[in-house]
């Protein structure tokens, strides 16, 4: 089915759906989308927090607070493909790993995303901030055929415009940087047209302050730019505020990714360390985005969710850290890219002040690509058969209306290497004897000996720390079999079978086989 008739669809639904009608109030949509930053780095989710994330408490107080929301994946690119199609990212060409800032596009032309779902609901679209999906820069003579790696540095007419980003991918605005801010190119990007020519390159070896070597605009000071993504997102508040159109806006924040680079009204400010000063600048961007819909007089019908692509960093410096009484992956074992709860589990909070009428604390298991589902359950869309096939809505949740529970069969998770783990009630299978990731065990070396499967009962043993795979073969093999259909059927979802992009079969499961 091509995309046009996808929109087809969704605007029939729009005209005859009985769910909201044009004179109903929708309400606004915020994504804060904080980049490499922990489930203890917010503190009314880690009680030993070293430091106060105020504005974020203050959002979960007067909300919902998920503490059992998941990232689809434990690094930044594939999060982000399942936030914005529900769709697991392991379905798309990327089995493992991310794109660089000269990728193709990861998201096809095809694949309907939410934007694109919300924009045939009458919503006006934005996106802002770090993108990480690829897309396709005007090259000067034939670009390398791979154009994925940090040493890539193919000649770009910076001059002209880019194609199959954002806008294409369902934003009415965009404003933001092809891929992380430690990654080359350094050039803003406004509705496809970068906004200055590169001049210069520029590094930054400190290994909290890190950025790779690469060409850099004059526009683009890296300290600079979170404050001035945050400027652009108020602005955008302030423009749409008038508007009779509902607005949703994806703020995907660089930070507290690296290169760590606090400005200086943060420098130890939260007596811990650059990593912990910067997530109070991420806490204050929050703070700010909410001050501009009050003073717009919009909060009570804006629904505002704050949550992160995955785990924090090990760049964020553990020990350090931990000197200072504070782990940003609380009591959880591992970090970003790794299989690991500390790796996977991440902060999720609702606010949503005339929608949720009683603030509350929920266990429900959601997922990263379950916010198609939710915008679409919100906006009275219905959604074609072979788009978000993993996506569930969790506004039953948020509504406290009666549900099945719990809301997922099943969820899936997957690391940086293409591992792959499923969670269902209190068990968790990982397919896999290490992290999958950065952390130990990670080697052919440390998993020697290793039972080839690692079972954990999360109830019980949330840090993960009693393998219970040789005790429980029938949760194994149950386990094992789910992920197995949600694999060969193309969904977890029910609907008909769908196809995953790319090789039937790759390399990460050999463990199918056996």
């Amino acid at each position: 089915m091509g995309k046009t008739l996808l929109l087809l669809i969704l605007i029939l639904t729009f005209l005859f759906s009985d769910v909201f009608s044009q004179s109903d109030t929708r309400p606004n949509i915020i994504i804060i989308l904080a980049d490499d930053m922990g489930y203890g780095d917010v503190s009314s989710y880690n009680e030993d927090s070293a430091f106060e994330t105020p504005h974020i408490d203050r959002l979960a107080e007067n909300g919902v607070k998920f503490t059992q929301a998941y990232t689809s994946s434990a690094v930044c690119t594939p999060t982000r493909y399942g936030l914005l199609t529900g769709r697991y990212n392991w379905r798309s060409t990327l089995k493992g790993g991310v794109t660089w800032g000269f990728s193709e596009p990861l998201i096809s032309e095809e694949r309907l995303t939410v934007g694109e779902m919300l924009q045939e609901r009458d919503y006006h679209t934005a996106f802002i901030g770090k993108w990480h999906l690829g897309w396709d820069w005007e090259f000067i003579g034939n670009p390398p055929e791979d154009l994925d790696g940090p040493n890539v540095r193919p000649d770009v007419d910076y001059s002209q415009p880019i194609k199959n980003g954002p806008n294409d991918r369902g934003f009415s605005y965009s404003y933001g940087f092809s891929a992380s801010l430690d990654m080359s190119p350094y050039v803003y990007v406004e509705d496809n047209m970068p906004t200055a020519i590169p001049t210069e390159t520029t590094a930054n070896y400190d290994q909290k302050g890190f950025w790779r070597k690469g060409l850099t605009s004059p526009d683009f000071v890296h300290v600079e730019v979170l404050p001035h993504l945050t400027d652009q997102s108020v602005q955008y508040i302030h423009q749409q505020a008038d508007s009779d159109q509902p607005f949703f806006l994806y703020y995907a924040l660089p930070a507290p990714h690296t290169p760590i680079l606090p400005i200086t009204e943060f420098m130890g400010k939260s007596n811990s360390n650059m990593y912990g000063d910067f997530v109070l600048q991420v806490d204050d961007v929050v703070g700010q985005i909410t001050e501009a819909l009050k003073q717009n007089n919009i909060l009570e019908d804006t629904i505002i969710i704050f949550t992160a692509d995955n785990g924090a960093s090990p760049e964020s410096d553990y020990p350090e850290l931990a000197r200072a009484g504070h782990n940003p992956s609380y009591i959880f074992r591992g970090h970003k890219a790794d299989i690991f709860e500390g790796g996977l589990r991440v902060p999720f909070v609702v606010s949503w002040p005339s929608g949720i009428t009683n603030s509350f604390v929920t266990d429900e298991t959601i997922s990263t690509v379950d916010f198609m589902a939710t915008f679409a359950d919100l906006a009275g869309a219905s959604l074609p058969d072979n788009t978000a096939e993993d996506s569930y809505s969790f506004l039953p949740v948020l509504l406290q209306s009666d549900y099945d529970k719990p809301l997922r069969e099943a969820t899936v998770l997957h690391s940086i290497n293409g591992r792959f783990a499923i969670v269902k009630d209190e068990w968790k299978l990982i397919l896999w004897p290490g992290s999958g990731g950065w952390s130990s065990p990670n080697t052919a070396e440390e998993m020697e000996g290793l039972p080839r499967f690692q079972l954990y009962n999360l109830e019980k043993d949330p840090s993960e720390k009693d393998n219970l795979y040789h005790s429980y073969p029938e949760i194994v093999e149950e386990l094992k079999s789910l992920l197995e259909s949600y694999i060969n059927n193309g969904r977890s979802t029910p609907g008909e079978p769908q196809k995953n992009d790319g090789p039937e079969r790759w390399g990460q499961l050999e463990w199918m086989e056996n």
